[in-house]
């Protein structure tokens, strides 16, 4: 047994990471440090079992991008997602996706009637995850065949075996000369103001974290358009980030670290809500239009989710037939 006062030398025996770990949580957890591989197996276990659902969305999406690419190759196809031969293959992707969603979190979207004929700005709350924003947007292909466009982190360029995914589903890295063109072409552009923040230090509140970013609304004003308000029940208890701890959030914040760890994938049931359009004025503010958009997520939020939020909870109402009225 080792004793917590005996100090480790440079002249002694080298201790791994691992060994620490097991030691550590033989500590809080009270077993004996004698049996490592029997406490190593407990622990990749345990690890394997808590975050399994969360990797699994990410194998799916590269099970996707394989996919698109056999397609591409089958096709003869090149990069011009505009092509018409494209169609099948962004179908094919949005009915894995909207399966998924289906099958591991009962996922519903209610309103989508709501959105125009025309071009508008969808402006979503961003939990841990984007998962939602992904059913949402496959969903939409299935049932009217729109594409929406998606500003996403620049950072997501750099993660291997994604790539021809993100593309088909129209990812935009640009900035808002970029959103502003897309849009006056006359297509759908959904945007989280929030962002990577909201995503990791917002919490079972859910709390809308957009501090002063008002670009989302400059790009609306600029282009003419609507803003369509979206909202998805129960996403912060199906995934959930550790932002809200005091050392990860002063350690991100001080290194400026585009992550957090996340946890989660618990299928709990996911309803996304859309809200009623907030129609082009050219006399309001960007400000004005900013606070507009951020009322209309917070009376979604309000109506449709329990606060706190309580994944148990969430977890049993994919049995709960009954739900809020639209």
């Amino acid at each position: 047994m080792i004793s917590k006062s005996e100090s480790y030398t440079s002249g002694q025996e080298s201790v791994t990471n691992s060994t620490w770990l097991i030691y550590i949580l033989k500590e809080w957890i009270g077993l004996d440090y004698h049996y490592p591989n029997c406490m190593g197996s407990f622990l990749c276990v345990s690890l394997t079992i808590f975050f399994f659902p969360h990797l699994l969305w990410f194998f799916i999406c590269i099970f996707c991008n394989i996919c698109l690419h056999i397609y591409k190759r089958k096709n003869g196809l090149d990069d011009d997602f505009s092509n018409k031969s494209w169609d099948n293959g962004r179908l094919m992707v949005s009915r894995i996706i909207s399966m998924y969603g289906k099958l591991w979190h009962g996922y519903e979207v209610h309103g989508i009637e709501k959105i125009p004929e025309g071009p508008a700005l969808i402006v979503y709350y961003h939990g841990a995850t984007s998962i939602d924003y992904h059913f949402f947007v496959c969903n939409l292909y299935i049932q009217t065949g729109r594409v929406s466009y998606s500003v996403v982190e620049r950072a997501l360029r750099m993660i291997p075996g994604l790539q021809l995914y993100l593309k088909l589903l129209t990812a935009v890295y640009g900035g808002r000369e970029q959103c502003v063109e897309i849009l006056k072409k006359g297509n759908l552009l959904g945007v989280a103001p929030g962002g990577a923040r909201e995503s990791f230090f917002s919490d079972e509140n859910y709390g809308v974290l957009w501090g002063n970013r008002k670009g989302f609304a400059q790009v609306a004003i600029d282009a003419k358009v609507p803003i369509i308000p979206l909202f998805t029940q129960n996403i912060r208890e199906g995934y959930r980030a550790l932002g809200t701890t005091w050392f990860i959030r002063w350690f991100n914040e001080r290194f400026q670290l585009p992550l957090v760890p996340e946890y989660g994938g618990f299928p709990v049931k996911l309803r996304t809500y859309i809200g009623d359009p907030i129609p082009y004025d050219p006399n309001i503010t960007v400000t004005e239009l900013v606070e507009k958009t951020k009322i209309a997520i917070e009376a979604l939020r309000d109506r449709h989710q329990k606060l706190p939020g309580n994944i148990l909870r969430a977890l049993l109402e994919r049995f709960d037939k009954h739900q809020k009225d639209d």
